[in-house]
């Protein structure tokens, strides 16, 4: 029976179920419908359920007036009745996992190919050819980083007006140039000069296939995904020491050094994965058969890869899961409104701050590996195959940590561990004597750098509790632009003067890693309590109220009464 019935008992109990399914999450972050007894997120299950948020007529009618005037992309294919079974869900999500998050990694394996290749280059001897001592390579690495930091924002909103599937392929194809004329530089200038205009190609890469994997994504399956895609530093990092291993030994040939091959072959493959990108890189999952605005229908079909039906799954499932994925366009600009209101919204600082200081520990680690082993006595060839089981151990912890959060549906938390791994290493890193063997100080640099990178877990924080897609579009930009001060921090903490060893570096990254530790704690206190507050005024409203509350209100984002913070 419908919750029209003329039944009014029936009725009754039915427009509570329904009001009670309309408190679901609709500005994206913790629904209080699917929080367990102990405060904890439920488990999220497929196939459609007939309880969503499209179950209450106001509800409906509010969202479907949103869909229509922001233009939705997937407004066509919104069907509040549509079932499908879970069996029709996993299917299709292995299809989005093979063809959206397979190329998302590949173009971001590009990426960092490009970004990190400069720390095997150093192995080659580029510092004393170009005349260049480790205090210019920390001021050229602090170029890129600033230069990074300010296309960040810029970058995701250009992304966000343009569309991702237009921005994306040229940003690869340019860095991938300006890689490969890395070859041909001669000195401190002109690598200052390229470092620059890589950050500024490359910055506001991140932030968009954040936003662009939420458009494919459920909430609960997005962690996982953003944990897929970090995987793609160490995985990239493994092959291109094996790259360098043989782009290296290729000093000699036409009278070049190992560095400047490296260089330009590396920058090529990024030119290749550019290039292809304008074939493969769909706008959203109903835009599949306009890729290359419809030139490329001799590739994916005069219909794309979906059928109606099976769009309408993919659609109808995301708005369900978040009816804001449906407030705006994916060519729609986010206003300076929008952005003032992202900026101001404290209730995300406590994970930009973390997001400035938790990774930074790591990186001049990682950024001097290949240096350190040749300046204790290993072969440039050696040095690159030593960071190997590092970035292995990286790969095998980034998965493992991130299933841990989503099992044990905690984040903070888990995420400290990132932090509490590094803290013995460092120790032993000051502690050990400069006559210590090779071998020791190599197991804890590896140590190290096999970090449980929780950088994804923060991220899908963001993506969550940033509640809408223009929030999201500009809170996922600004997390990344604290990441890029924490680095640039890192790239000054290892000076000339305190080289091979950095004893006086190492001392200050294990001050940072502990202060990371308690805030961590103190994160994960703030956010339990600006739960328990809004449960409090939440709680002493009726369901008549609550319901009316739902369908008027102008609070947005994490300021509306029914949003709980996921930590």
């Amino acid at each position: 029976m419908s919750p029209t019935t003329s039944d009014p008992k029936t009725s009754t109990e039915e427009s509570k179920n329904v009001s009670r399914n309309s408190l679901s999450v609709v500005d994206g972050s913790v629904d209080l419908e699917e929080l367990d007894n102990s405060g904890k997120t439920k488990g999220a299950f497929l196939g459609s359920n007939t309880q969503h948020v499209f179950s209450n007529p106001v509800s409906l009618a509010y969202w479907q007036d949103v869909f229509e005037k922001a233009k939705y992309e997937g407004r066509h294919r919104f069907d509040p009745q549509l079932s499908w079974s879970p069996s029709e869900e996993s299917r299709l999500l292995r299809k989005l996992d093979l063809r959206i998050m397979l190329w998302v990694w590949i173009m971001f394996s590009s990426l960092d190919l490009v970004r990190r290749n400069i720390n095997r280059a150093v192995s080659d001897k580029l510092l004393p050819e170009l005349g260049m001592n480790t205090n210019d390579f920390n001021n050229g690495q602090t170029i890129y980083f600033f230069a990074f930091l300010a296309a960040e924002l810029p970058g995701g909103l250009i992304s966000k007006k343009v569309g991702p599937d237009v921005m994306t392929p040229i940003s690869i194809t340019l860095w991938g140039l300006i890689c490969s004329c890395q070859c041909l530089i001669k000195s401190r200038t002109g690598y200052y000069i390229t470092r620059a205009l890589l950050g500024l190609f490359q910055g506001g890469f991140i932030p968009e296939m954040v936003l662009y994997l939420s458009y494919f994504y459920k909430t609960n399956e997005l962690p996982m995904r953003l944990s897929v895609f970090w995987t793609a530093i160490p995985l990239t990092q493994i092959i291109g020491s094996l790259l360098a291993g043989g782009f290296l030994e290729m000093r000699g040939i036409s009278g070049w050094s190992g560095w400047q091959w490296l260089f330009l072959l590396e920058g090529l493959m990024s030119i290749v994965v550019g290039l292809c990108t304008f074939f493969v890189m769909p706008a959203s999952v109903t835009e599949t058969s306009k890729i290359l605005r419809g030139k490329a229908s001799w590739l994916h079909g005069k219909n794309g890869w979906f059928t109606p039906r099976e769009e309408a799954i993919l659609v109808n499932r995301i708005l369900r899961d978040d009816p804001t994925k449906g407030d705006m366009n994916n060519r729609q600009h986010v206003s300076l409104r929008g952005l003032w209101l992202a900026l101001k919204d404290y209730d995300l600082w406590p994970v930009y701050i973390l997001g400035v200081l938790a990774y930074l520990p790591y990186q001049p680690t990682a950024s001097y590996l290949s240096l350190t082993l040749t300046t204790l006595g290993y072969t440039v060839f050696e040095a690159n195959m030593l960071a190997i089981p590092g970035f292995i151990l990286f790969f095998l912890n980034i998965l493992f940590i991130v299933w841990l959060s989503e099992k044990f549906n905690e984040r903070l938390l888990i995420s400290a561990w990132s932090n509490i791994w590094m803290l013995p290493f460092f120790i032993g890193l000051i502690v050990i004597p400069r006559s210590a063997s090779p071998w020791i100080r190599y197991t804890l640099l590896t140590g190290v750098n096999g970090i449980p990178y929780t950088h994804a877990i923060l991220v899908g924080m963001i993506s969550r509790n940033s509640n809408s897609v223009g929030t999201r579009a500009v809170c996922t930009a600004l997390y990344n632009m604290c990441y890029q001060f924490g680095s640039i921090a890192a790239a000054n903490i290892y000076r000339n003067d305190d080289k091979p060893y950095y004893y006086h570096g190492n001392k200050v990254l294990l001050s940072i890693v502990s202060v990371n530790i308690v805030l961590f704690v103190l994160a994960k206190l703030y956010y339990i309590k600006r739960n328990q507050r809004k449960d409090r005024v939440w709680n002493n409203l009726s369901e008549e109220e609550k319901t009316m509350y739902l369908a008027t209100t102008k609070d947005t984002g994490s300021r509306r009464l029914n949003v709980r913070f996921a930590h």
